[in-house]
């Protein structure tokens, strides 16, 4: 890695007043030259908490709108705008107006991982750590839809016994971790713990001990005492464990939970994106604040 490329990243930064936010799966060199890694909507709220004018978000376009949609008034930068999400992808903002006509009264709760437009059409946000809470919260007399993820949706359906209509929606890097991969790597090291991210298959969330958020994950192995800790997601956040809880040993469920968009960003792109000041982040602003409603009721929770 040319030491030269991580002066310029840093020289830019200062004279920008930027901030660098990159997720948990982004690769290992763009995690060590971040201001702060984490969770999307983690990040986006550290953002709007700092006197930072330029927010890089290396992670993928609904993470940077987000950002947008908390700090207006900043400019968000995405270093590669190729850099898509395919389960935010699965669904518009017409489709989710045509589900919605189906089912009179009904109750919209939106996962982070979609789009500005698709927040903005629903009634409330949830996270990966806090579907569970933000479904127990809402209205027993009216029906619920959940949005994009089906899986997250039947997780947080089955913890809350509320009966949900569930858009077939689907990450696919969480669909290639199998119970297969679970019980091998259970064979090999005997004792471990496993660990999933929600957005798995039902199957593999009973194979494993426990379900968690990627911030649940990383507050786990924080305080963790085996020495394997055996981990089913994107296999980024292994980078993080690493760093975190050196003492552990963590092997992921499997070494085909990459995912390519989150791969992306390359330290190149962070430095000619800083230089072009683009792909600059733009919301509607009648989008924006419909989305914003959303993300802000879920906060109140």
């Amino acid at each position: 890695m040319s030491k030269s490329l991580l002066e310029q990243i840093a020289k830019l930064k200062e004279e920008l007043n930027a901030i660098i936010l990159a997720h948990n799966y982004q690769r290992a060199e763009v995690q060590d030259i971040a201001d702060y890694t984490g969770d999307s909507l983690e990040l986006s709220r550290k953002a709007a908490g700092t006197d930072a004018e330029v927010i890089v978000f290396c992670g993928v376009h609904f993470m940077a709108e987000t950002a947008k949609i908390l700090s207006p008034q900043k400019t968000v930068l995405l270093p590669d705008e190729e850099a898509g999400c395919p389960m935010a992808d699965m669904i518009t903002a017409d489709q989710l107006e045509q589900e919605k006509a189906k089912y009179p009264g009904v109750q919209v709760v939106c996962y982070v991982n979609s789009s500005a437009a698709v927040k903005a059409g629903s009634d409330i946000c949830c996270t990966s750590a806090n579907a569970v809470q933000v479904v127990e919260a809402m209205d027993r007399d009216r029906p619920i839809l959940f949005v994009p993820d089906q899986y997250l949706g039947h997780y947080a359906m089955r913890k809350t016994g509320r009966e949900m209509h569930l858009w077939p929606g689907y990450c696919p890097t969480h669909m290639k971790i199998g119970v297969d991969d679970v019980n091998r790597q259970r064979a090999r090291y005997p004792g471990a713990k496993v660990l999933v991210h929600p957005e798995c298959r039902p199957d593999v969330i009973d194979a494993a001990d426990e379900a968690l958020s990627t911030g649940g994950i990383i507050r786990y192995a924080q305080s963790y005492q085996g020495s394997t800790l055996i981990v089913g997601t994107e296999t980024g956040i292994l980078h993080r464990l690493r760093q975190e809880n050196p003492a552990v040993k963590y092997v992921p469920v499997t070494e085909r939970g990459v995912c390519p968009n989150m791969k992306c960003i390359t330290l190149e792109k962070v430095l000619w994106s800083m230089q072009e000041m683009e792909p600059n982040i733009e919301i509607p602003e009648e989008v924006r604040q419909r989305a914003l409603a959303a993300v802000e009721r879920m906060l109140e929770l």
